[in-house]
C-alpha cells in the first residue's frame, strides 16, 4: 500500500511510488496501445508517445527524495512537458501539469483535493487542444473525474476513489466508439484513451 494506513492522504512519496506503477503498467501494454491508434492519424504510435512522456516524467523525479506532494508533482509535469511526444502525449501532459497545478501548494493531498487536482487535470486538458473531440482520452479523463467528484460526496477513502476512477475510466473507454466514428468504423477503442486507464490500472495494481 503506497497511501497512508487510513487512506486519506497520499503525500510526495505516495504519488512518486503511483506514478511509477502506472508508467510500467502503460510500458508493458505500449504494444496493444500502439495497435487501437486509428485517431486524429494511423501512425501506430500512441502507446510510445504516452510511454516517451510518463518515462520523461519520471525521470524528473527519479532521484527527488520529497515528501511534499506538490513539489513533486510539479517536478513531475515539467518533465513530462519536456518528453511530450506526439498529440498523445501532448494532451497527457498536460492532464499531469493540470493536476499539478491543482495540489502545488499542498504537502498532501486528500479526496477532496484530489477532485480538484483531477478536475485542473481535465481544464488544463480540454484548454490545450483547439477544437476537443470527444470519443478521446480527453472524454476518459472528464468523466473519470465527473465520477471522482460524485463520489467524494459521500466518501474519503484515497483507494476507494482509485478504483472507482478507474472503473469510470474503463466504462467511458467503452463508450468511446459511440462518440468518434472513425473508432467505431474501424472497430477499436480510443487508443488514447486505453492508455490512459492502463496508467490508472497500474496505479491500482500497486496499492
Amino acid at each position: 500500500m503506497v497511501i497512508d494506513i487510513q487512506n486519506r492522504v497520499c503525500d510526495g512519496y505516495a504519488l512518486k511510488a503511483l506514478f511509477h506503477a502506472g508508467m510500467d503498467w502503460l510500458m508493458h501494454n505500449q504494444e496493444r496501445v500502439n495497435r487501437l491508434n486509428v485517431f486524429p492519424v494511423p501512425d501506430g504510435d500512441t502507446g510510445k508517445n504516452m510511454c516517451l512522456t510518463m518515462k520523461q516524467g519520471f525521470e524528473a523525479i527519479h532521484d527527488l527524495n520529497e515528501g511534499h506532494v506538490g513539489i513533486v508533482a510539479d517536478a513531475m509535469a515539467d518533465g513530462a512537458l519536456r518528453g511530450a511526444r506526439g498529440n498523445s502525449g501532448v494532451i497527457l501532459s498536460q492532464l499531469i501539469r493540470g493536476f499539478a497545478d491543482g495540489i502545488e501548494a499542498y504537502a498532501v493531498f486528500d479526496a477532496d483535493l484530489l477532485a480538484v487536482a483531477c478536475q485542473s487535470a481535465v481544464d488544463a486538458a480540454y484548454n490545450a487542444v483547439i477544437e476537443p473531440t470527444e470519443g478521446t482520452i480527453l472524454t476518459v479523463a472528464r468523466e473519470t473525474t465527473e465520477a471522482l467528484h460524485e463520489l467524494i460526496k459521500t466518501e474519503k477513502d484515497l483507494l476507494n476513489a482509485l478504483d472507482t476512477m478507474l472503473t469510470a475510466a474503463q466504462a467511458s473507454l467503452e463508450r468511446t466508439p459511440d462518440l468518434l466514428p472513425v473508432l467505431k468504423d474501424a472497430g477499436v477503442i480510443d487508443s488514447g484513451g486505453q492508455g490512459l486507464v492502463y496508467i490508472l490500472e497500474g496505479m491500482q495494481r500497486c496499492t
